[in-house]
């Protein structure tokens, strides 16, 4: 656990000291998102936060190399290097979109190319456990047809929900701790007999994110932009196969009874991979291109109906997070305790969503009491012979 901390203490520190000069550096460029109908921001922000991001993932991964506990995993196996490099395609991608602009066809190829470079590397989901007592083997073809197409859901769900100030940050901290209490927890950091490097990437991921935090929760500063966005889809994709995709068994029998090890990472990303899935149908309804922009995400209509940013972020989080416990903690808790723990999250939620709606209702009535009281106490409006006969008082000699 102390090496993971060290890798998190470097990503949260390189974050931290690299987000203002980037941010000058945006600003310097033109790299800004403008306000416009689309948008919810109301003054211009520099978008290249994600570049800050890799940074501090890229400076950790190095630090951790020269770790001893994570020594073995950079001896035995190529994931962390090969982690890296589909890191560095991504940016890229990132990069051109944030500065100058790519068509989504463009974008989309981005995405398997670096999903791509990972699955060619080795990380693939290589088992799948089928309750009862069953486990498919993949084989390569298919195993990295199925990573490919996991890595890419999970870059365009972190993509699409980054749509308030600290939002997409927020959950992606909320899913990778919940993904990394999972590898530390369940004892499947072993995958095929070779170490894994689940526990290094989420240290790092989680230290960027909430450095990052500092500069992005609302009212932003700076965006992460596509560049951060994609990249931390890509970070937490590739943590949940290498911790998953390996091992052979999940660690409880209950948990075999009542799901599949492979949907973790989904798990703890429910709700924005909900948001994208239901954009793309509310899209295809609609006959409008899947990759077309609107404002009908869950995160827009918490703001529609009332909220502010700060609340309707808040409230994301607190479903991200139930959502995640709920899918982690079937795999390490007993079922009945998971169960009463979200029942009692579901019922605090919908308590505090009555309380909103009375205490919104109370105000609205004093509202309208005090202006109709007002309507009797406060003077006549002035007239213009109202006015020009006070003037002429005012001037008159005592």
């Amino acid at each position: 656990m102390r090496n993971e901390l060290a890798v998190f203490a470097v990503a949260f520190t390189v974050v931290l000291a690299a987000t203002p000069p980037i941010r000058r550096l945006a600003l310097r460029i033109g790299a800004v998102d403008q306000p416009d109908e689309r948008r919810i921001h109301q003054r211009p922000t520099p978008r290249l936060g994600g570049l800050a991001l890799f940074l501090g993932v890229l400076v950790a991964i190095g630090v951790a190399s020269q770790l001893p506990g994570f020594r073995d995993v950079f001896a035995d196996t190529s994931e962390p290097q090969a982690i890296a490099l589909a890191c560095l395609v991504i940016v890229g991608v990132g990069l051109l979109d944030d500065i100058r602009g790519i068509s989504a066809p463009a974008k989309l190829a981005g995405q398997i190319l670096a999903a791509g470079t990972l699955a060619l590397s080795g990380v693939n989901l290589t088992y799948v456990y089928v309750p009862p007592d069953n486990v498919v083997v993949l084989g390569p073809d298919l195993a990295a047809m199925i990573t490919i197409a996991a890595i890419v859901a999970m870059i365009n769900a972190v993509n699409l929900v980054d749509g308030l100030d600290g939002l997409a940050a927020g959950i992606v901290t909320i899913a990778a701790g919940a993904l990394f209490a999972y590898v530390q927890l369940s004892q499947t950091a072993i995958t095929d007999g070779l170490p894994s490097s689940a526990g290094l990437v989420l240290s790092a991921v989680i230290g960027a994110c909430l450095a990052f935090l500092l500069y992005n929760f609302n009212p932003a500063s700076i965006f992460m932009g596509d560049t951060g966005a994609m990249l931390l889809g890509l970070l937490v994709g590739a943590a949940g196969v290498s911790a998953i995709g390996g091992t052979i068994q999940p660690s409880r029998g209950a948990f075999a009874a009542f799901s599949i090890p492979v949907l973790i990472p989904a798990l703890v990303l429910a709700v924005p991979l909900a948001d994208t899935g239901w954009a793309i149908l509310r899209r295809l309804r609609s006959g409008r291109a899947v990759f077309s922009p609107d404002k009908k995400h869950l995160h827009h209509r918490l703001v529609e109906i009332g909220h502010s940013q700060r609340r309707a972020v808040l409230i994301m989080y607190y479903w991200s997070a139930l959502l995640a416990f709920a899918g982690v903690g079937v795999s390490l808790l007993p079922l009945p305790v998971v169960i009463g723990v979200v029942a009692a999250g579901v019922v605090l939620a919908l308590a505090g969503m009555v309380l909103g709606r009375v205490t919104r209702a109370r105000h609205r009535h004093h509202g309208q009491v005090r202006r109709f009281v007002s309507s009797f106490t406060k003077p006549p409006p002035k007239t213009p012979e109202l006015a020009a006969d006070q003037q002429k008082r005012s001037r008159r000699p005592l």
